[in-house]
């Protein structure tokens, strides 16, 4: 009885700790990032440089945790240590890159402002990344198989909670960008890290120790994920990460140029910045359904039929766009998209979890994190920011016409990834227990 009850308190604790840092890490996320491309696009101009921010990040995360940090995480069975370092580093980085940022503005050179937080923040994001390969190695050692999409769906939804109660504050902060250009919101996001730090530590000792059951049930699976985690599912599984890369690329590639089009001016949406608050918290609200749901759909009906289902909702959303004719219908259909992302987002972590044995968890995770982070902006601008561009600068037509267009393109990409998926994973509700 003493047992089961130390299990119980040990589980909640772990939980715990998974839960205030995955709130906080959304919000913060909802702060600082739900206005940047605006306030970028205010600075440098033009959609494919706002780009830019997303792009550097990306490639700085990959580098980050495939060549370094998930090797390490691999050889050293680090966790915590990880989340606690990278987080560290982040609070210091931010306020210098406010204060260079800062210095740029009062001189008048608006460009190397956006540059300067560009440049900055994808130099962090490569020690930074150390947190995400620390994070998802760990969620997956605390879970088992027969738990994983149930816990997983649940720190999705809190993500998203945090993230839109960001969001709301976000509305009322950026003033046009003011809460950047003084600071209120870099100074922001600093103190939810260094509160997030602290969580971190305190309850790291719960978090590298699971229960004897949890123990018992993730060395079964190993066992098995050690035996046929070989040859042809081996393949199947890099089948399942490039159909991934190629959804990922058709839904991240219009994220900035939706930001812009549903501020276009009137006739079109013309959304205020509180109205785009609304449309963006509609999106998390969409997610936060999508992930408490799809999580226990999944342990449920298998993992793959319902990785089906966010795909598909993930071609139809962006044909929606055009049709929405006032913020009422453009809130519908972007907490669509909301939805579609989350199914994505959970079910494909837990995908990813069943599947990687441990010895090679912090390495196959890191890539599984890297095909996810292509949202932040690289499909923005290889695809998304220069295809509106060029329809505008190039041919002559409206910007309302040319992001229409590039949701067309959004969607025949996000096919493409759909159907990659259907004939080249098929097999893998056997091999892989989806």
């Amino acid at each position: 009885m003493k047992n089961e009850r130390a299990n119980v308190t040990s589980f909640r604790n772990i939980f715990a700790n998974l839960t205030i840092f995955q709130f906080l890490t959304f919000a913060r996320r909802g702060v600082f990032y739900s206005f940047m491309i605006d306030y970028l696009f205010k600075l440098m101009h033009t959609v494919t440089s706002t780009a830019i921010l997303g792009t550097m990040n990306m490639v700085a995360s990959a580098l980050g945790q495939n060549l370094l940090w998930g090797k390490i995480c691999d050889r050293f069975k680090t966790r915590t240590q990880l989340i606690v370092i990278g987080e560290t580093i982040a609070v210091f980085t931010y306020l210098t890159v406010f204060l260079i940022h800062r210095f740029f503005i009062g001189t008048g050179n608006s460009f190397m402002a956006g540059m300067t937080i560009i440049f900055g923040l994808s130099i962090l994001e490569f020690f930074w990344s150390m947190s995400d390969v620390g994070w998802a190695t760990l969620l997956t050692d605390v879970t088992t198989p027969q738990t994983r999409g149930k816990i997983v769906g649940t720190l999705n939804f809190i993500a998203s909670l945090g993230r839109m109660t960001g969001i709301l504050f976000a509305g009322s902060l950026y003033n046009d960008g003011e809460g950047f250009r003084n600071g209120t919101i870099f100074y922001i996001v600093t103190m939810l890290l260094v509160v997030g730090v602290a969580m971190i530590a305190w309850l790291s000792g719960y978090a590298e120790t699971a229960p004897p059951a949890q123990q018992q049930g993730n060395m079964r699976q190993n066992g098995e994920n050690e035996k046929r985690f070989n040859g042809a599912n081996e393949k199947m599984y890099k089948w399942f990460l490039v159909s991934l890369v190629t959804a990922v690329l058709g839904t991240a590639s219009i994220s900035q140029v939706f930001i812009l089009f549903i501020k276009l001016p009137a006739p079109n949406l013309a959304a205020n910045d509180q109205a785009m608050s609304l449309i963006l918290s509609a999106w998390t609200v969409g997610g936060m359904i999508a992930s408490l749901a799809s999580g226990r759909l999944a342990d449920k009906i298998g993992r793959r039929k319902v990785m089906l289902l966010g795909l598909v909702l993930a071609v139809i959303t962006p044909l929606m766009y055009g049709l929405a004719s006032n913020v009422p219908l453009i809130i519908l259909a972007y907490g669509l998209n909301g939805v579609a992302f989350w199914i994505i987002q959970t079910v494909g972590f837990v995908i990813a979890g069943d599947t990687v044995p441990q010895h090679k968890r912090g390495r196959l995770l890191s890539m599984y994190n890297t095909v996810m982070a292509l949202s932040w902006g690289p499909a923005g601008l290889l695809i998304g920011g220069p295809l509106a561009d060029m329809q505008v600068g190039n041919f002559g037509l409206s910007a309302y016409t040319a992001y229409i267009n590039t949701f067309y393109v959004s969607a025949a990409i996000v096919t493409l990834g759909t159907i990659l998926f259907a004939l080249k994973v098929k097999k893998a509700e056997t091999a892989f227990s989806f």
